[in-house]
């Protein structure tokens, strides 16, 4: 039996740079026993084929119960909890998960999805004509943090005036690994929930419950009349899956559009083909996910049993983080992995997971990426980064490094064409 290695990656250089260190854990070995933030213990998997057959693996559960330990840790799903877990799409496993999930599922087809697309544009045109006449801006707080926030309010029928607490909750809602941080991610916890229960019953008021669910105004309204009139989901249970779909519907397509561009700027060589061939835009897209998405690891996974994976036993009740990002890069899945290739062909990424819980929101969080990286690609000609890389910083909250995104992205720019 192998004996698993143990490491530390959570330090602020890593998070700027973590692809040589995962090239090494590949090297020696597929799985890893780490250590977390405030001394967690949890398992790394980073390469390709074994990523692939965890994500897809039943034993590996989502609702956090499998694993007291990490509860006890972290204080997420106490029973004070405003939020407690298995309430959403994220923590929870079938049956429930496959009811929660149906329940949304139909809003974001490709199909519904791509009528958005005017929309998104509308907005995307909008958000960069702000940006006339500067020289320079931030990518992240001028369009890529606004726009995502913008399109899943209207989506969901949150009203326009009250976006801006969604940007400070979402932003608490990934917070430092500390006690400070966990106490944040508590009072937005707690703020968003009082929220978004007096939104539902507002809306309870406001609605024609008798209505087909296809013919409801918002998302919001859907998941009341499924509540009220079908008993499909808990009032607890809409609630979460509001609020799970507002946090991570926008964070996934911060960070790809974020992520995406400094890779760009990074390779020049590929910004110019992309901009001389626009029609690789949906390609060079998955490329830019697979090279550097906009999550590090897929969300928690729990051993409900012992388990063996390439020759490592991780023990029933331990937290195991499958290193989506890892396996992006993995030559046994993709000859040249480091390089980035806007032509490449081999789109089978693990970038928006896998299996059941494979991202609800992707076919948004690329039509977004397209519009949003397309429109600037047109509209400014002369892009460059207004910073060393190595001065940028990236996020390096949450209990375990979900998320992959920056802190900022300042970008120098030229003419403006219209």
């Amino acid at each position: 039996m192998r004996e698993p290695t143990m490491t530390n990656i959570w330090h602020e250089s890593f998070r700027a740079e973590p692809y040589p260190t995962y090239a090494r854990l590949r090297g020696q070995a597929p799985v890893h026993q780490a250590t977390g933030p405030m001394g967690s213990e949890f398992w790394l998997i980073s390469r390709y084929t074994e990523a692939r057959a965890a994500l897809n693996d039943p034993r590996l559960a989502k609702h956090p119960s499998h694993a007291p330990a990490w509860l006890h840790n972290f204080g997420v799903g106490a029973a004070d909890s405003p939020t407690p877990v298995g309430l959403n799409m994220l923590s929870s496993d079938p049956p429930d998960h496959t009811r929660l999930r149906r329940l949304t599922m139909k809003a974001f087809t490709p199909k519904r999805v791509e009528r958005l697309r005017p929309r998104i544009q509308q907005i995307t045109d909008e958000l960069i004509a702000n940006l006339a006449g500067l020289t320079r801006f931030d990518l992240i707080e001028d369009l890529a943090f606004p726009l995502p926030i913008i399109v899943i309010c209207e989506l969901l029928g949150i009203p326009a005036e009250d976006r801006d607490d969604f940007r400070t909750w979402t932003r608490a809602l990934i917070p430092p690994s500390t006690p400070e941080g966990l106490a944040s991610l508590r009072t937005a916890q707690t703020e968003m929930t009082e929220y978004l229960t007096k939104l539902v019953a507002r809306k309870r008021d406001e609605i024609d419950h008798t209505s087909d669910l296809e013919n409801l105004p918002d998302l919001v309204s859907a998941l009341i009349v499924a509540r009220d009139e079908y008993d499909r989901l808990s009032e607890d249970e809409l609630l979460g899956t509001i609020r799970i779909l507002l946090t991570a519907g926008h964070h996934t397509t911060v960070n790809l559009i974020g992520n995406a561009m400094l890779a760009l700027l990074r390779h020049p060589d590929q910004l110019k083909l992309l901009r001389a061939r626009p029609d690789l835009l949906p390609g060079a897209i998955e490329e830019l996910l697979r090279y550097d998405g906009p999550f590090e690891h897929a969300t928690p996974r729990f051993a409900t049993e012992d388990i063996e994976i390439a020759g490592v036993t991780i023990p029933a009740g331990s937290v195991v983080a499958v290193v989506l990002s890892a396996a992006n890069r993995d030559p046994a899945y993709l000859p040249g992995p480091d390089r980035l290739d806007v032509t490449r062909t081999n789109h089978s990424h693990l970038a928006f997971g896998h299996g059941i819980h494979f991202c609800l929101g992707a076919p948004l969080a690329r039509l977004e990426g397209q519009i949003a990286i397309g429109t600037l690609l047109r509209a400014l000609p002369e892009m460059t980064l207004a910073c060393p890389p190595e001065d940028l910083r990236w996020w390096a909250g949450g209990i375990t490094p979900v998320f992959r995104g920056l802190e900022a992205l300042p970008i120098r720019v030229g003419p403006f064409k219209r």
